[in-house]
């Protein structure tokens, strides 16, 4: 080949190989223009742009993310300088924004606007969080670095927000495995990807198990009993997926409606252990070996870190600190309640018999469904004769209404924020001086994208950094009854509690005044988060918050003040049953959760044993709680399902303290805003309940309310 023939060659060689670096950039640079998440948002308050998120985004933003944060981690180990709080933890708490950006949008779609893809997105950046997390948890020279501020930091002029800063930090490496052997953090970095891992396979085949299901009627008979407002949504549902009859499905409202109206025992049964056989049944979706994966790679984990069992572990940094006050308190609301638990199974038991005019024997789908008709004999009250006086509009009002009495809030929709589906609203909040506040996003009915249940979280909480007050993000998801062609979404007595307990949280949030995003809101221990949430419950049994909001949808009258007086009079209307089966939730997690071997056994049967104390109806073998028990085997209750009745304590107590100055009162309520609300954590929970309280809390209030004392 000639020299020329060559170098001509060559030449084009280069050329294209120039060529595709160039339009390889091109195409890198493009793309990352258009990825949303590769820069700050421009948007309204800086909030989440769903209309330009695309699903392909995720992956790509994960990986940038984390490349970016770690590169933020290394620059703090290498620093030359001492470890000081600045150059540390401060730089810690700062690092890793765009991480948190994907992460917030995606995990919190997962919930709430979820498919097939995203479920596969999650499998595939599941174990690389986890690695990412390991990463910096188990970096020994980080670690020390946190050591060194944490053993100044009384010597070290910092404020007392910036010491529970440190704290939080250095518990978290404690726990994250910083502390052992090079060879035992290997071990650790394992067993922590595998239970990251079990715990996404659990939610989502939680997730699919619930959306498989449908029941189809179309005779008549089969739905005799069922109010209009649940036939109607029915029929709706039906012709959402092109089919004619009546459509239940799994969700709240729908499976609600039918259990508490349905004459159809034999379908109530069918329906009850369609729900109650979920990742029970050995199908695709079973969550039987998760459930073991889950508890025994959580033991490995706690016993790798020095504890006997997890609970162990979970406790240290809790109110209760330990599983011997937990047990004692769930075994002191039992004696509290039991009695008044057996008597009203007896009660409802007597009463079945006698409107069947045969012996009956009470069975778990019984209950929802006699309970109804004997409330309604009491009390002459149903949930069909209050719905038509919460329709969810007004409902709205009333909610946010609460929050203007009590602290001067508005609440102003703004269109141009935009949304993750039609369904979702969002609004800006403005404190009583004008001052902007917080974006509110609410999401109100359910789909097949989303999972059951009621939750608040956020998009981004509160923060103030160089001088600037970065206003929170909040969500409140619910699965409220959809509206009709024929009506609009009107609601039962217990979603507009579910609304108020949601909106507790959200006001958590909202009302955050602290420094550290970490401490923020409702970033505090577990068994204090549900006190915002539980006390807001209270103003629902309250005739003058009632009078504020609860009109008929279409006369527009009043809510009658015999009716208003009979919800009051039926506001402990089975209270000892409810409180039994909150407290075999809370035994049943403390069981799996304080084992101290490997557990290889069968879950009906462990589960069994572990509820057996305060089981009230008949155990019906098939059935299990623990697969499906979302809570604390992919949510953030293990070791601390108790925190619920726990929480009920705290806010039984301190709403002594509103019907003793005013349920409306401002002094009150600006209180519980500058002592719990906006604290966030950052002082020990107990001081600020001691600080709006006056005192401790006692178990006599609820005891008192609930009738028990």
């Amino acid at each position: 080949m000639s020299p020329i023939i060559h170098n001509i060659q060559k030449n084009n060689v280069m050329k294209k190989t120039i060529l595709t670096i160039m339009c390889t950039a091109i195409l890198a640079t493009a793309m990352a223009s258009e990825n949303p998440f590769f820069q700050p948002f421009a948007t309204p308050h800086g909030t989440p742009p769903f209309d330009k998120i695309k699903t392909e985004h995720y992956l790509p933003a994960f990986e940038r993310g984390i490349e970016e944060h770690q590169a933020e981690i290394n620059q703090i180990v290498a620093n030359p300088q001492p470890p000081t709080f600045q150059n540390t933890i401060e730089a810690m708490e700062y690092a890793g924004e765009m991480l948190n950006r994907v992460s917030s949008v995606f995990f919190n779609l997962l919930g709430a606007e979820s498919n097939d893809e995203m479920m596969q997105i999650s499998q595939q950046i599941s174990p690389k969080l986890s690695a990412h997390s390991n990463n910096i948890n188990l970096n020994e020279q980080l670690f020390q670095r946190v050591k060194a501020v944490h053993d100044a930091r009384f010597a070290s002029g910092l404020n007392p927000e910036q010491i529970r800063l440190i704290e939080r930090y250095f518990r978290g490496f404690e726990n994250s495995g910083a502390t052992l052997s090079t060879e035992d953090k290997e071990i650790y970095r394992r067993l922590s990807m595998e239970l990251s891992q079990s715990s996404l396979t659990f939610g989502q085949n939680s997730l699919r198990a619930t959306n498989a299901f449908e029941m189809l009627l179309t005779d008549e008979a089969d739905v005799a009993g069922l109010p209009q407002s649940a036939l109607d949504a029915a029929i709706a549902a039906a012709r959402v997926k092109g089919k004619e009859g009546w459509l239940f499905d799994l969700s709240a409202p729908s499976f609600g409606a039918f259990m508490r109206h349905s004459t159809r025992r034999d379908l109530r049964e069918k329906f009850f252990l369609a729900s109650n056989t979920r990742g029970i049944n050995g199908d695709e979706f079973d969550n039987q070996e998760n459930v073991k994966n889950i508890v025994n790679l959580r033991l490995q984990i706690a016993n790798l870190l020095g504890y006997s069992n997890f609970a162990e572990q979970v406790l240290k940094n809790r109110m209760a600190q330990d599983q011997e006050t937990v047990f004692n308190f769930l075994n002191d609301l039992t004696v509290a309640f039991e009695g008044m638990a057996r008597q009203e199974v007896e009660t409802l038991q007597q009463f079945a018999s006698n409107m069947e005019g045969e012996p009956i024997d009470l069975m778990p789908w019984d209950w929802s469904f006699y309970a109804e008709k004997l409330r309604d004999e009491l009390f002459d009250m149903n949930d069909e004769m209050t719905r038509p006086y919460f329709e969810l509009g007004r409902v709205k009002e009333g909610v946010f209404g609460l929050a203007t009495k009590l602290w001067g809030l508005t609440f102003v929709e703004n269109p141009n924020i935009s949304v993750y589906h039609p369904d979702v609203t969002a609004f800006d909040v403005f404190d009583e001086d004008g001052r902007f506040l917080a974006v509110l996003y609410t999401d109100f009915h359910p789909r097949a994208g989303k999972r059951s249940g009621a939750w608040m979280t956020s998009f981004k909480s509160q923060f103030e950094r160089d001088g600037v007050d970065s206003r929170p993000h909040i969500s409140i998801v619910m699965n409220f009854t959809p509206p009709t062609e024929t009506r609009p979404s009107l609601l039962t007595f217990n979603e507009v509690d579910v609304f108020l307990h949601e909106m507790g949280h959200a006001f958590h949030g909202m009302l955050s005044q602290v420094t550290y995003q970490s401490l923020a809101g409702t970033s505090v221990y577990r068994d204090f988060v549900e006190l915002p949430s539980h006390i807001m419950e209270n103003w629902l049994r309250e005739k003058d918050y009632l009078n504020t909001f609860a009109f008929h949808y279409e006369t527009g009258e009043p809510m009658p003040t015999e009716l208003v007086q009979r919800i009051i009079d039926a506001a402990n209307f089975n209270v000892g049953y409810s409180c039994l089966r909150q407290l075999s939730f809370g035994y049943l997690d403390m069981a799996w959760h304080t084992l101290t071997e490997p557990f290889s056994g069968d879950v009906r049967q462990f589960e069994q044993e572990a509820m057996n104390r305060v089981q009230l109806l008949p155990v019906i073998p098939q059935t299990a709680m623990s697969t499906q028990f979302g809570h604390i085997f992919n949510g953030g209750y293990a070791a601390g399902y108790y925190s619920y009745k726990w929480s009920e304590v705290l806010e039984a107590d301190a709403f002594s303290l509103f019907k003793q100055n005013g349920i409306f009162d401002r002094a009150t309520a600006r209180s519980f805003r500058d002592n719990i609300l906006s604290r966030g954590n950052t002082e020990d929970p107990m001081q600020l309940f001691i600080n709006f309280r006056g005192q401790e809390p006692s178990i006599n209030a609820l005891l008192r309310r609930s009738g028990a004392k």
